[in-house]
């Protein structure tokens, strides 16, 4: 079937149906519309046989639903209108939610329905992109399977939505604006959680944080930080500051100035936004022993379990900066000298995406920023490919880009979670690339396969990477299943670790004899060197595009291709 999917950004999602749709058989081209204008010009040079709308903001005009058939995806359950069902989701503490196809109409989210999934979301409150990278992205991906399969039989009839139904459990809801999002440092924990978790990743909470007024993002709970004032500072760790609450304490991960007349303002580490009117608050240590106090908010944690030691890092969607990158090198060298037989390298909701477009957009010197900034992720890289005391095993659970795939590729093993999505280039933010991509990926997909990945710039799903040697197992998709297959898998590897380090250590050998692992740094580094600070592709521009969220030139119908670094991370939408 010829497809059209209309998407306002091709994202983690829509690039997950893209993948699976393809794989099924279908021709399916992808369009970026910025308006009614541009999506009809876009639909009428795909001329579609059907469309399906998996991420998108805008109305479709009535000159496209009327002509051809167009699938909304919604996301949220029978009866659920408008344009922030998350966050009111998050906010309301639903426990039961859902995702919805929806035909088309003139009235929004109000069409005849094709399919719908309920899902329960469990007592702890979700981050709003959790929630949608998660089971409403696992939902959407299942309900577009099915309307292709109803759109491919003549004898199907989508139903008019019945408002009274006892299966219709959503309502029409406004969108959330900041009003609604309002809270008060003095509220209880759960309130101001829900508050902050309802606009993550975007548009955050407006409040003031030491007379500061800025939007905070990234919430964590944490056990009570001693006698204070509400939204005082009790301490700081890893970038996040520890806020009080009436009843205990928050962790705050990253905070966004409020913008003054106009200007753009960019997220960052709590920490960083408030600079020095942190002065004096005291920054708790740094350790890679994971403990069971909440109070210690951290990144990074080292767990052994017999001879399996894992190393988990989480980083806010998945970016690393220069920091972070030499506090993982050290706890990469913490890890490696334990003795251990495995050893698991595990990402958080994005697996990684590489260096941190952000921080260094905001950094005095930019270029000298992404230069040490690409510099700390090689050593990291270095010290994966360089372990050969132990078998390293990379987890991705969470979609990855750029050189957080080169980073999992470093590893003996690399092991999928069903449904991630692997964007493995650079081009589009104009950048050659480092994290010893010439060595790792090529050793693994074979040449020709490694140029035709970097320079096409499309995603890879996981059945993909399988067949081209990307992956060396992929795992189910369900969050147990996953832990089950991969202690599984991992008992195996404990078995036979001994010949599978023996011929670990042969290969690596035989490859570094022809060309040293530190020729292919400088070599990439050489073309880093020309992009970063020569800007001959336009990194500087593609990364402050990113960053500040700016609309790309594929707006009228721009075809698959277009997503840029890190374009996996799979935001929710920006209200």
């Amino acid at each position: 079937m010829k497809i059209l999917l209309l998407c306002s950004a091709f994202n983690g999602l829509s690039q997950r149906v893209w993948l699976e749709l393809r794989a099924s058989g279908h021709e399916v081209e992808v369009a970026l519309p910025s308006g009614a204008s541009s999506m009809a010009v876009a639909v009428a040079r795909a001329d579609p046989e059907l469309i399906v709308c998996p991420f998108l903001r805008e109305r479709v005009p009535e000159e496209v639903w009327a002509n051809h058939r167009t699938i909304i995806i919604h996301p949220g359950p029978l009866g659920d209108r408008g344009p922030s069902a998350l966050d009111w989701a998050v906010a309301d503490a639903e426990r039961v939610w859902g995702v919805t196809a929806l035909q088309a109409v003139e009235e929004m989210d109000a069409g005849p329905v094709w399919a719908t999934r309920t899902f329960a979301v469990g007592a702890e409150t979700p981050r709003k992109s959790s929630l949608y990278n998660g089971p409403v992205a696992d939902a959407a991906v299942e309900l577009v399977h099915e309307v292709v399969g109803k759109a491919a039989d003549p004898g199907f009839a989508p139903r008019p939505l019945g408002r009274g139904a006892a299966e219709v459990i959503g309502r029409a809801r406004p969108l959330m604006r900041q009003e609604d999002r309002a809270f008060s440092w003095a509220d209880d924990t759960a309130h101001v959680l829900r508050r902050i978790r309802c606009g993550d990743g975007s548009p955050g909470v407006r409040t003031e944080l030491l007379g500061l007024p800025v939007s905070v993002f990234d919430a964590h709970p944490a056990a009570d930080a001693g006698p204070g004032e509400p939204g005082s500072v009790a301490a700081l760790r890893h970038g996040a500051i520890l806020v009080r609450t009436g009843d205990g304490a928050l962790w705050v991960g990253h905070a966004r100035p409020v913008p003054q007349d106009g200007e753009a303002t960019i997220k960052l580490p709590a920490a960083t936004v408030l600079g020095e009117r942190l002065a004096g608050v005291p920054a708790l240590p740094t350790t890679f022993e994971p403990d069971d106090d909440k109070r210690g908010y951290r990144e990074i944690a080292y767990r052994r379990v017999g001879p399996i030691g894992t190393l988990a890092f989480s980083f806010y969607n998945g970016a690393m900066s220069t920091s972070q990158c030499r506090r993982l090198a050290a706890a990469l060298r913490h890890a490696a000298a334990q003795d251990t037989t495995v050893l698991v390298l595990r990402g958080g909701e994005v697996f990684s995406n590489g260096i941190h477009l952000n921080a260094i957009e905001a950094a005095p010197r930019p270029a000298m920023e992404a230069w040490y900034n690409i510099n700390a992720v090689n050593d990291v890289c270095r010290g994966i490919i360089q372990c050969v005391r132990q078998l390293v095993v990379a987890a991705v659970e969470g979609n990855a880009g750029a050189g957080g795939v080169m980073l999992a590729l470093g590893a003996d093993q690399v092991l999928l979670r069903q449904g991630v999505v692997l964007n493995p280039h650079y081009r589009t933010m104009g950048l050659y690339g480092s994290e010893y991509w010439t060595f790792v990926l090529p050793r693994r997909a074979g040449r020709p396969e490694a140029e035709r990945l970097t320079t096409r710039c499309l995603p890879v799903g996981t059945d993909e990477a399988l067949r081209l040697g990307l992956a060396d197992a992929v795992l189910p998709r369900h969050p147990v299943a996953f832990e089950e297959a991969l202690d599984d898998h991992l008992q195996r590897l404990v078995r036979d670790q001994e010949r599978l380090v023996a011929a670990k250590r042969d290969r690596l050998s035989s490859d570094l004899e022809r060309k040293p692992l530190e020729a292919y740094r400088a070599e990439e580094l050489g073309r880093m060197n020309e992009d970063i600070f020569a800007d001959r592709h336009g990194f500087a521009a593609s990364r402050r595009a990113f960053v500040t969220k700016r609309r790309g030139t594929a707006g009228s119908g721009g075809h698959v291709g277009s997503g840029g670094h890190g374009g996996s991370s799979g935001e929710p939408p920006r209200q």
